[in-house]
């Protein structure tokens, strides 16, 4: 088993093991490994800070799954204090030092400068406020970090984008790398993932980190990859994320496209599921972010009362940032989403019915690849 099979698997196996604890009754409200007193009871209050709502992911899934899951294991007594930053880096420091100010029990960060955070999770720790980075491994003195596994993902991408390139693949075949944000860790973890593949068997004709991973800025970057490339020669598109591979579409179709590349993805938008079914991209990184919500406010919770055994349990991984090494951490595992296994996954997981995906215009494309 490879190293990153083996943290998958320890994954798993850490949620597993917390749940099977607290049906053994191990884990109540008063449960730690030395079966002490929890530092909190059920009236607690959890920061959630969370990065932007251009990706639809946040404010549809992560916030409300955060929020009722904290809820379900307090008894209704937790409340979170919530804040969007809009991809704005100073905004979010505002919102944290809100946050210190009101005194809240415990911060789950998603940061949108993850280096430019650093000096306000440093102010949250002298406050005695334990930060837990979310999504994104922000820099600074955090007390453990809960993502999905980045490096896999980016993998994930580049060998899907080799399989639609199919058997004629080639040297000489031209793609262009559409990546996040350059201030997100994340970003650099996919391209990173994504290149481990790519490298020497295509030709990276043009790469970009696209700020504040804005669909308009990844149009915007492709209509200057068509511009240099010649819309002829680009045989495929390595998007980081499904909002930008909409901003890619937009851009190659505004050039004359009637025949798409494949086009990459990740967070299974769904715009890009329907994108999905009707071939305009080729494939998404489907994530569950109810998995992620609510491991990370078992997380939070398990922090703030003093339940070691859940907290370790639910942090077998370890990872390193910038300024901290061998951080507490789970890393959630990933799914290549394709036409292929749509029903086996989105659909079966219930993020979304077929209804929300098969509406007017999708009726036709989805009677195609079977989907009903």
């Amino acid at each position: 088993m490879s190293p990153r099979m083996r943290r998958i698997a320890i994954s798993v196996a850490a949620v597993s093991m917390s749940v099977t604890l607290a049906g053994c009754g191990m884990l109540d409200a008063t449960g730690s490994s030395d079966d002490a007193s929890p530092v909190k009871g059920d009236d607690i209050s959890v920061g959630l800070l969370l990065p932007e709502k251009a990706n639809t992911r946040y404010e549809q899934w992560d916030y409300p799954m955060f929020k009722k899951k904290v809820e379900s294991l307090t008894d209704n007594k937790g409340k979170v204090e919530y804040a969007n930053a809009e991809a704005d880096a100073d905004k979010q420091a505002g919102q944290m030092q809100r946050m210190i100010d009101k005194k809240v029990d415990v911060i789950v960060l998603d940061a949108v400068d993850a280096h430019g955070i650093a000096e306000s999770v440093t102010k949250a720790k002298e406050a005695g406020i334990p930060v837990i980075a979310y999504d994104r491994l922000a820099e600074g003195p955090i007390d453990a970090y809960i993502s999905f596994d980045n490096s896999l993902v980016g993998e994930v991408q580049g060998r899907s984008l080799l399989e639609a390139l199919g058997d004629d693949l080639s040297i000489t075949d031209k793609i262009v790398m559409m990546n996040g944000s350059s201030t997100d860790p994340n970003a650099k973890q996919f391209k990173a993932g994504a290149l481990s593949e790519l490298k020497g068997k295509v030709t990276l004709a043009k790469s970009f980190d696209t700020k504040d991973w804005d669909p308009k800025n990844a149009e915007k970057n492709m209509k200057e990859a068509i511009t240099e490339i010649g819309l002829e020669n680009i045989e495929g598109v390595y998007s980081a994320n499904d909002g930008m591979a909409g901003g890619i579409v937009k851009a190659l179709r505004a050039a004359g496209v009637t025949k798409l590349p494949p086009i990459t993805g990740q967070d299974a938008e769904l715009s890009a599921v329907q994108r999905i079914v009707t071939g305009e991209q080729y494939m998404s990184v489907y994530k569950s972010y109810p998995e992620e919500a609510e491991n990370a406010a078992e997380m939070a919770v398990a922090k703030v009362q003093g339940r070691d055994i859940q907290f370790d349990a639910l942090t077998r991984d370890r990872v390193d940032s910038p300024t901290e090494q061998d951080i507490p951490a789970q890393l959630v595992p990933v799914v290549a989403l394709t036409q292929d296994n749509l029903q086996d996954t989105v659909i079966a997981d219930g993020f979304y019915e077929v209804s929300d995906i098969c509406t007017g215009e999708f009726k036709d494309a989805c009677a195609e690849i079977g989907l009903k």
